[in-house]
């Protein structure tokens, strides 16, 4: 018998609140996908954003190792699906998500998803 644990990534940064969307699609092949959060850190004390992988936080620099670190996991024949998400805090600095982009870009990562939550926040005004 085989057992599998999926390990889950215990949150440095306060928990990313996140966006709202209405056409949302769950992504396949969990197994696949390297996540990216980027929030506030617990600490009040140190403002701006922070990026955290795995259990630790990096800086926006440190991005393409963690993928190459990810790639490296996996078999040859897997790393052209692997899907980077990203999870911000809707309050994350848009040019903080730019430079993960960036980042990404320049390592050709270029399947990125970004984690919502189901549901919209447009109040109609009529």
């Amino acid at each position: 018998m085989v057992s599998t644990t999926m390990r889950e990534t215990e949150l440095v940064i306060k928990k990313p609140a996140l966006p709202m969307a209405t056409e949302v699609k769950k992504l396949e092949h969990k197994s696949l996908v390297s996540t990216i959060y980027v929030g506030k850190s617990k600490d009040a004390r140190i403002s701006g954003d922070k990026i955290q992988v795995n259990d630790k936080i990096i800086d926006v620099s440190d991005i393409p190792s963690f993928i190459y670190s990810e790639r490296a996991v996996r078999k040859e024949e897997e790393v052209k699906f692997m899907t980077t998400s990203i999870k911000a805090d809707k309050e994350a600095n848009v040019g903080t998500i730019l430079d993960i982009k960036e980042q990404l870009r320049d390592i050709n990562a270029l399947k990125v998803s970004f984690s919502t939550t189901r549901g919209t926040n447009l109040r109609s005004n009529y």
